[in-house]
């Protein structure tokens, strides 16, 4: 069984865990809606992608 051979220091630690931070993920603004949507995706609120319409957008439903 593996066991470490000295006590690893607060600052050796926390250097390792420098990089496991999450980092907040990037939106553009939709050309055809205005809507936020992620880089290279299709847009949730309209369908469109690179200036065509890609998926059939559902009607707002009515409450």
């Amino acid at each position: 069984m593996a066991v470490p051979k000295r006590k690893t220091s607060k600052s050796v630690r926390n250097m390792r865990r420098s990089h496991h931070a999450l980092k907040a993920k990037g939106s553009v603004e939709c050309a055809n809606c205005g809507e936020p949507k992620l880089p290279h995706h299709v847009c949730a609120a309209c369908g469109h992608y690179d200036g065509r319409s890609v998926v059939k957008s559902k009607p707002a439903s009515k409450v």
